[in-house]
């Protein structure tokens, strides 16, 4: 929030009252940016004390002008996001925040009617992020209100919880919706509810809160694997920075929510296997990390997400990613928009990914803005380490099985500190074929040596965050026939 009416959203600042009047839902807006507005993030957002008046007055201005059920507003998403907001509003007023505000009497009507409204219409048919956040409002609601219907709230809320978290986290720490960048939102969450517990002491059941401290533990250390020494995430799926807290944030928000005098909280028991921290596999969530020398380098070796949602899956199985001296130098697109349209296809699609294109298909059919029909799988998953030091990952997919071709391809990364060799193999009726590796934009084909010579240098883009595009390269090695192409990329000079 940049002043009473103004906001920037994904990367677009809008002016709600520039004709005189709120706009709370125009049609003209991305979905997206109408959801942010209705979230109210701001409430909790850093130095958010400084701007008491104007959310005073955006709070008051938002119960009179969106009625209920109508809009964008009262969607059970944005609402979600709103009544746990608009709670930590109200409970930043204590002696230790100055500046810190109580919900006026209006405000407390329309918060409980919202949780009421919200109870009605959780997203079932969603699942996924989206139940989760429901059920965190109804925490949230049913321990800031008091009576029958409020114990209703929580229960029901902490039972969804219950069950959510156990089936979205996975073994290895990860979210099953194989996004970092949910991963890091989940997480907050949990740290949010865990931070609940301690301001409503004995309101949530002490092992359910400890099961959630466990949990965040696990998480954490999968955000730690799956994070570039840049600090921030790895593009995998939906993924983009500047929306989700990084690992820095929420380290630091873990630790404090320690007890006086609780050692820190450790993440080396995080349920991952590999042959030591140089090369870590998240088996569970299908991710792996190879550091060597001034390399790490980021795989997708798993599934696209869980079978019944894969919503934010990118067709990007057997991509990777790769940073060297605490630089990104290969990336994958990230995501600049949510709308549907040939865009959203295109950064969703094989070819912006760093991994074998087979007849101009992707790997996983993905379609409209958050749907996937048939889905490569990952197979034949192997890692080691060789004698001379050198790191190696294999693995193959089936996705192209479904052309008439019946192609599988076969990948291997073999990392040593002077450089690394990706080695794509394609099983089946040749067809055209290309390896793309996408360059971060600030670098040149040139700074991965003179055995590039044989690839192809083309133009790309790069979506780091919502509402951004830069101009970017790509190598690309085409097959010409073979069934074999190995691509050495090498930084020893």
């Amino acid at each position: 929030m940049t002043g009473p009416s103004t906001f920037t959203f994904i990367g677009q600042a809008r002016d709600i009252a520039a004709d005189g009047r709120i706009h709370w839902g125009d049609p003209d807006w991305a979905r997206l940016w109408r959801y942010n507005l209705h979230y109210f993030d701001d409430l909790a957002a850093d130095g958010a004390a400084g701007r008491r008046l104007w959310h005073e007055q955006l709070v008051n201005r938002w119960i009179a002008d969106n009625p209920l059920g109508k809009g964008t507003g009262w969607e059970p998403y944005p609402t979600s996001l709103r009544i746990v907001n608009w709670i930590k509003w109200a409970l930043a007023d204590d002696s230790s925040n100055e500046g810190g505000v109580r919900l006026s009497p209006a405000a407390l009507d329309s918060l409980a009617v919202q949780a009421r409204w919200l109870r009605q219409r959780l997203e079932i048919h969603l699942l996924g992020n989206h139940l989760w956040a429901n059920a965190k409002a109804l925490v949230f609601a049913g321990a800031f209100f008091d009576g029958p219907e409020a114990k209703g709230w929580l229960e029901k809320g902490l039972a969804l919880m219950d069950r959510e978290v156990r089936e979205q986290i996975l073994r290895d720490g990860g979210h099953f919706e194989r996004s970092p960048m949910y991963h890091a939102i989940l997480l907050e969450d949990l740290l949010d509810l865990i931070q609940l517990d301690d301001r409503y002491p004995g309101v949530l059941p002490s092992g359910l809160v400890a099961a959630w401290r466990e949990t965040a533990v696990r998480m954490l250390a999968w955000l730690r694997v799956m994070t570039h020494p840049d600090g921030g995430i790895a593009f995998f799926n939906d993924a983009a920075l500047g929306i989700a807290p990084d690992l820095a944030a929420l380290d630091a928000y873990l630790q404090g929510l320690r007890k006086h005098g609780e050692r820190p909280w450790s993440t080396d028991d995080s349920g991952q296997d590999g042959v030591d921290e140089d090369l870590i596999v998240l088996a569970d969530s299908g991710y792996a990390r190879l550091r060597c020398g001034p390399a790490v380098l980021l795989a997708d070796i798993g599934p696209v997400g869980p079978d019944y949602l894969p919503g934010h899956a990118h067709a990007d199985t057997l991509s990777f990613e790769l940073s060297l001296h605490g630089h990104r130098v290969i990336v994958n697109s990230g995501i600049s928009t949510y709308e549907a349209g040939a865009e959203r296809l295109r950064q969703r699609g094989t070819a912006t990914h760093n991994t074998v294109v087979i007849d101009g298909t992707d790997s996983s059919e993905v379609w409209s803005s958050f749907r996937v029909a048939r889905r490569a799988r990952p197979f034949d998953v192997r890692w080691g380490r060789e004698a001379d030091g050198t790191l190696w990952l294999q693995a193959a997919h089936d996705g192209y099985r479904r052309l008439p071709g019946r192609m599988v391809h076969r990948r291997e990364w073999r990392l040593d500190p002077a450089g690394l060799r990706v080695i794509d193999r394609l099983e089946g009726r040749m067809h055209t074929a290309e390896a793309r590796f996408h360059l971060h934009p600030s670098v040149d084909p040139a700074d991965l040596g003179a055995d590039i010579a044989s690839l192809r240098v083309e133009a790309s883009t790069w979506h780091p965050r919502f509402g951004r595009t830069e101009l970017s390269r790509a190598l690309v090695a085409d097959f010409r026939g073979r069934d074999r192409v190995e691509t050495p990329l090498c930084w020893s000079r």
